[in-house]
This record gives C-alpha cells, structure tokens and sequence, in this order.
C-alpha cells in the first residue's frame, strides 16, 4: 500500500519510524532530515524536565548567538538611512556539517560577540557625544538669551516678568543699578540662575518658584525653536531658556533645588559680559569639534553596520537551524549501553526511500563508517494527517485545514473545494465584467509571483497573494455564470438571436420561435417582469444547486466507510440519510426542473407554487388541489414519500444503537474480562502479538492506553439521537441557507446596475468636449467604485458566504475532522517564518 501513487483524496500513508543515530553523526543526521523536511520526531523524554536534557548547554548557547542576531537586526532597522541586507539566495553558504562544524559555529560565535563589542561601544560612544552636544547646544542658547537679555536691559528698561504676581515690587528698581550692573563696571548683590526646562514643565516650574519663595523673584523666560532628539529613542523634546533673578544665598538655593527635581538644567553663567563673550566662544569651538568627532563616530557604525548587513541573513539562517537541531535532539533518548541516540518519528511511507538516502549522505558528510539505522514499527496509534499539497491547492486545502484537520485516511473535503468552492462564490458573484478584473488581478499575481513571494507585502496583501490561485479560479467561473446571467456591467450581451420580438413600440414581447442558446436571453433584461423572472430562476437554481452539493456530501460518507471497516454505518445512516433527504428536497429538485420544462401557456391549470406544494405535502398529505396539480398521481407519490421520510427517523434512531448493543452481549457472552477500568475486553490480533514479540510492545502498549477509548451504552444512544435530530433538522435549515446563493446574486447585480445609472448613465448623452470630461471623470468613478465595492467588499462578502456552505452545510454530512497535523523537522518553514 505504501507505493500507492499520493492524491488529495486521502491523506498520505504514514509509518512510525525508529532511528538508531550514533552520537558522532547524529547533529549532521538531524540536520539533513531538517533539510528533506519530511520526518515528524517523537518526545521520547516526556518525564525530563527542559532543563535537564542532555543538550541544554547548546541551546543556551545558540541562544545567546540568537540574541546577538536579533540586536544587530534591530540596529540596523533604528537606523535613519536604509543599510542593504545582502539576501540569503545571495550570502556565502556557512557549513555547519561535517567534521569543521563544531569549529564553524565556535568561530560564528567569536565573530558575533566581536561585533556586538564593537556596536555596543560605538552606541555608546554616540550616546554620551550626543548628551554632550546637547548640553553645549543648551548653554550656548543659555549663554545667547543671556546676552540678549542683558544687551536690552542697557538700552531700556527691564522688562522682568514677576512670576505670577504683577502686584509685587520689583527687585530692580533703580535704572543707575541697571545701568551698573549692565556695564559691567561695579557690581550688585542681586544675583541670578539661568537654564533649560522642558517646555511642558514650566508653568508648574514656575508656580511652585512663586510658592516657594513668595514672589520674591523676577523671572524670564524664551522658547528654544530647534527641538532635542533623543538619539537612543528618537523621541522629541522641546525646551525653555529660563533666566531668574533673587536676592541671597538661600534663595538661590532653594530656586537650584526647585530646578533640578523639575529636571531643568542649570549652566553657570558669569555677571560680567566679556566673560560671557569669551564662554560664547569657547562652547562654538567645541561644538564644532563635537559635531566632527560625531559625525565621524556615526559613520563608522554605519560602517560596521553594513559589514554586519552582508551576513546577517546568513547568521539568521545558521543560528534558527542549529536552534531547531539541538532541540530535537533534546527529544532523541540516549541509550548509554549503546552509546547511540534513539529517535522515533512519524514519516510519510513513500519517503522512506528518501530518508535512507539522506540518513546515508549524512554519514558520508561526517567522515564517519557508521551509518544511522532505520527501521519501521508496527503500531495501532493514529498517524497525523499529511495532505501533499503545491502551490495551486494549498489555498484550498488550507481553508478546509481552518474548519479542521482531517481523520488519518479520511476522505478529504480540500480536493473537491478545488472546483466546488469558486462554483458557488461565482454563483453569487456571476458578472463577465467583474469576474474578468480579478482573474487579471489574480493572473498578474501569479506572472509576478516569484518577485512577490520575496517581498515583504504585509498581512492583507500577503493573504491576498496566497489565494492567488483560488481568486483565478473564482474569476473563471464567474465569467462562465455571467454568460449563464447574460451580465457584464450590468448589461446583456446579444450574442445570439434573441427568442422574442418587440414590433413597433410595444412593450409586450411576442416568441418568435427561437431559443437562446446559452443563459438568460438579453430581452429580459429592462423588461417589467425582468426582475420577477430572474429572482424565480436563481432562487429555484440555489436550491438545486444545494440539495446536489448536500448529496454529494452525504454520498462522501460511503469512501471512509469503506475505508475504516464501518460497513454497518452504511445502511444505519447513510442509507437513511439519503432516503430522508431525497425523499423530500430531492424530490423538491426534482419538481423544479420538471416545472421548467412544461410549456405553461398551453398548459390547462396555472402554474402552482412549490413551496405551497412542499408545505402542504406535509401538513396534509394525500391532498393536492386539483387547480394547483404539478402532475397526475401527485398525491400517491407524496404520501409514499413522506412515509419513506418518516420510517427514516427511527431507523436512524434505533438500528446502530441496537447493533453495538448486540455487539456488547456477543464479547460479554464469550466470558472474557477487560483488565481496565471498564472490563472492556482486550482484543488482540496476531499481527499485534507478533510485532510484541519483535520488541515493539512500547509502541502498541502506548497505543491501548490512548486510542481504544470506551463509551457506556448510555452515551452511544445519546449520542445518536443527538445526531438524528441534528441531520433532520439540518436538511431543512441548510437547505434554506442555499438561498443565500440567489440573494447575494441579486444584490450583486442590482449594486452593479444602480452603480452605472449613478455615474456613467449621466454622462453617457454630453456632447463636445465637456462631454469628454465628463466621460473621463464619470469612467474614473465608476471604475474606482466597481473595484472597491463590486469586486473587493462584495467578492469577499461572496467569499465568506461560500466558505460557510463548505464548513457548515457541506462539512457537517461527513466531515469528521478528528486528526492532527503532520508537523515534520523542516528548515524551510523556518525560512518562511524569516
């Protein structure tokens, strides 16, 4: 069976696999299986705590590499001016295996620490430059306002703000003190303390200051226009030069105390102006030096940052392998007698070969004679569930994968979503013109698809680009149902001879002997029961199409099974699922298309009503209006209908319930006892004992303990009686939620026809060169509308819808949804995760 050729119809076969890896080549075995990416290991040591498992040590190590990893990372991404990393395609390969592997990654592990040494002083040398610059560049305003200040106070008077309190005396009160101490030539004893306070602060700054020294102090203040950037967060800050004159040493004091639990900077700033000068001075020329030394200081961590760049996603790549690797062989089992690592795993049985090779090239990389052996076990536990998927099906599978991950061997939903899924989107979707923009939308993502598939497109757009494949599709299927609609834009298409004539100017059309070929004939379109017509038309489709989808799921039922040896499950549901479904919606189905195709002018009675039909069938069953008779012997064969329906329910109801029951007495007759909990006997087969004998008791001892789970009879009946009431009730609710097909198609469609009388109906008649313009304008409205509201918000609304007739209404007929995913050792997806 392992050479079946793998479709998605099941899930792939898989083996429980033993490895017995020497230690020597054991790193460069997980690395290659890494590499194939198709073996999932086994936690052989559930009872160890992570912390003391044999290669902890390593791990903490490539941890730390990792961290280093990660810093450069994010330096380089905080850096203002974009520094290129060299793409992994593009990097020299590191070996990591064979002989020079332990010595690579020891000088990997040098390197890294060397540039991080290196950037972390440089960052800190910047840092502390940078502080430096800052506070030259504050007492050089200091030192400026001061200045200004003074200057003003010799030409004028002062003009001193007294902090909060106008009423005050001033302290400068005397225009010859002014005039002296603005000179320079004699000295006062009014003393001051300038500068720089983050603007936000001031004003409590300033009102504690009054509090503090009860308005005895004069106080000035000037914005700084150019901000302060913080050059570790890059963070903004504005600030104040603050000048404060008062008189004695406690009052300074106290105002320097003020200041610095404010966090305002003080600078010393001399009385005398010459002094001052010769500061101003002195803080321009280290400036310049500063900002030299800075800018150079930059540039070499620029520098070292580019070196870093050309490497960095080789060292990604190197340090997340060698993280994947040391922790599965933290799962491996050492076997001290043997001096050799025991791992087991799950793998896919067609790829055995494979994994040999790699298992035998690993060994031939190591310079070693002792090849890893590999050897398959027998054992009753339920493989995970592996679906071998490529680039066109992995959308598909992946939206039935979210619903839930399928039963080893089920029948898989995924296979058919290929052709179901865009069928019904383009159901509610059917427009020619709107199914063409996506399928350009979706073939231009896949003609770009490997520029796309490297760059960085974000999340929606990323999701966009994986469903690439599933949006092509939607876009062909919804031009061929809008050639079924005869709509494109709104409008129809005269492709062939229309069936009815208009003479003159009558609005009655006369049937001129034709038949349109291929969908609806363009002359309903306009006419005054045109929306009548197409509303009964889509609405009898959706339920057509839904009872065929819902018997095509049932009929899914029989495969699995098949294929798990549930032969009595055959004729205790599927057999009366199908009876009771037919029985009644098929038999609406059939009744719509028989209705279809009888020529009702001729006809001697009107018409009837279907849902009538279907109400009355089963509140009064053998009574059928003459008036309203679809067809002679209408009322036997309804009756007879409606009693197969009815005989269905307690079929399903007692027959399976029944059997296990009988099943229990047949095991329970024969006088053995369970050594569990239960006395459920234990049923061992031959296979099963020999594989015992072979040594793989392990594995089938852990396969009783976990798979062979036991109801009470109690639970079995309950539980089908659940499932009885669930199924009947569900044929009728889900066959309604079809109808959401025919009313997301007419809301389409009248969407798409109010959007062209809106916008380019108006413009269509102008003539001359206004005309023109407003043509230009009009399409460019009608253009931008129909892609954002027509094609993206209703195609996803057309999306959901279909998803949900998968999931729920389809799904729930035999999907039962009870695996685990196959989860192997891969280096790609890590890549992915990059």
């Amino acid at each position: 069976m392992g050479d079946e050729y793998p479709t998605l119809f099941r899930s792939e076969r898989m083996s429980l696999v033993q490895l017995i890896v020497p230690t020597e080549v054991a790193h460069d075995t997980i690395a290659e299986l890494g590499e194939l990416g198709n073996v999932q290991f086994k936690d052989l040591n559930p009872d160890v705590n992570a912390f003391q498992r044999s290669f902890v040590g390593e791990i903490r190590r490539i941890d730390e590499m990792a961290r280093r990893v990660r810093f450069f990372a994010s330096q380089i991404e905080k850096e203002k001016e974009l520094v290129p990393i060299r793409p992994l395609y593009d990097s020299a390969p590191l070996v990591t295996v064979g002989p020079r592997a332990a010595q690579t990654i020891d000088e990997l592990d040098v390197k890294l620490a060397e540039h991080e040494a290196r950037l972390t002083q440089m960052n800190e040398s910047y840092k502390l430059l940078s502080e430096r610059l800052r506070e030259l560049v504050e007492a050089r305003h200091v030192l400026r306002e001061t200045a200004q200040f003074f200057n003003q106070a010799a030409v004028r008077e002062t003009e001193v703000r007294n902090s909060l309190d106008d009423s005050s005396a001033p302290l400068l009160q005397h225009d010859d003190r002014e005039q002296q101490y603005s000179s320079g030539e004699l000295q006062f004893d009014l003393e001051f303390v300038a500068g720089t306070i983050d603007r936000a602060r001031l004003s409590t700054f300033e009102r504690v200051l009054w509090r503090v020294l009860r308005g005895n102090l004069y106080m000035n203040y000037i914005d700084i226009q150019e901000p302060f950037v913080d050059p570790a967060t890059g963070a903004e800050t504005r600030k104040n030069v603050f000048i404060i004159f008062a008189h004695g040493d406690i009052l300074l004091g106290k105002i320097r105390k003020v200041a610095e639990s404010m966090g305002a900077t003080i600078y010393p700033i001399d009385v005398n102006a010459d002094k001052r000068a010769d500061s101003m001075r002195e803080v321009t020329g280290r400036l310049e030096d500063l900002q030299i030394v800075l800018y150079n200081t930059g540039a070499n961590r620029r520098t070292e940052l580019m070196t870093i760049g050309e490497s960095l996603a080789s060292w990604q790549d190197v340090v997340g392998k060698e993280k994947l690797i040391y922790e599965t062989l933290n799962l491996l089992n050492y076997d001290v007698r043997r001096k050799t690592l025991i791992a087991e795993g799950w793998c896919p049985t067609r790829d055995i070969p494979q994994i040999q090779l790699a298992l035998r090239h690993a060994t031939e990389e190591s310079g070693t004679n002792v090849p890893p052996i590999l050897h398959e076990l027998r054992t009753n536990r339920t493989p995970p569930t592996f679906h071998r998927t490529n680039k066109f099906t992995e959308g598909f599978q992946t939206i039935m994968d979210a619903y839930g991950v399928a039963t080893y061997e089920e029948v898989n939903p995924g296979l058919f979503a290929v052709i179901t899924f865009p069928f019904l989107f383009a159901v509610m979707f059917g427009d020619i013109g709107h199914g063409f923009i996506i399928l350009i939308a979706a073939a231009l993502m896949i003609l770009f698809e490997r520029k796309l598939g490297k760059a960085d497109l974000g999340e929606i757009i990323g999701t966009f680009f994986f469903g690439r494949y599933i949006i092509l599709l939607m876009g062909v299927f919804s031009i061929y149902t809008g050639f079924l609609y005869n709509d494109i834009f709104s409008k129809s298409l005269h492709l062939f001879h229309s069936g009815w004539d208009f003479p003159g100017n009558e609005t009655t059309g006369i049937a001129n002997g034709h038949t349109y070929p291929l969908g609806i004939d363009p002359a309903w379109h306009g006419a005054e029961n045109g929306l009548l017509f197409t509303n009964s038309y889509k609405m009898k489709m959706s339920i057509v199409l839904g009872v065929i989808h819902m018997t095509f799921a049932v009929c899914l039922q029989v495969p699995n099974h098949i294929r798990f040896k549930r032969f009595a499950d055959i004729y205790t549901n599927f057999i009366p699922q199908m009876i009771f479904l037919q029985s009644i919606f098929g038999y609406l189905v059939v009744c719509i298309i028989y209705k279809w195709t009888v020529d009702w002018s001729k006809a001697s009675t009107q018409p009837p009503s279907l849902l009538n039909m279907l109400i009355g069938m089963v509140l009064s069953p053998g009574s059928v209006n003459p008036e309203e008779q679809l067809y002679p012997g209408q009322s036997t064969v309804q009756v007879i209908l409606l009693l197969m329906a009815a005989v269905c329910v307690p079929w399903l109801l007692i027959t399976k319930p029944y059997l296990q029951w009988q099943e229990m007495k047949k095991i329970q007759g024969q006088g053995y006892i369970g050594l569990d909990a239960e006395d459920v006997p234990r049923h061992t087969d031959d296979t099963t004992l020999e594989g015992e004998e072979e040594g793989n008791g392990r594995a089938i001892v852990e396969a009783d303990g976990e798979e062979h789970e036991q109801h009470d009879f109690s639970e079995v009946v309950v539980h089908q009686v659940i499932h009885t009431i669930e199924f009947c009730l569900g044929c009728v609710s889900h066959t309604a939620s079809y109808l959401r097909l025919w009313a997301l198609s007419l809301a389409h469609a009248q969407l798409s026809e109010v959007l062209w009388d809106m916008t380019l109906a108006n413009v269509l008649g102008i003539p001359g060169i206004i005309g023109i313009v407003a043509l230009v304008l009009g399409g460019a409205i009608w253009l931008v509308l129909t892609i954002a509201i027509l094609c993206v918000m209703e195609g996803l609304s057309a999306f959901l819808h279909a998803l949900r007739l998968h999931w729920v209404e389809a799904n729930s007929k035999h999907y039962e949804a009870g695996g685990y995913q196959f989860a192997p050792l891969s280096f790609a997806r890590l890549n992915e995760k990059q």
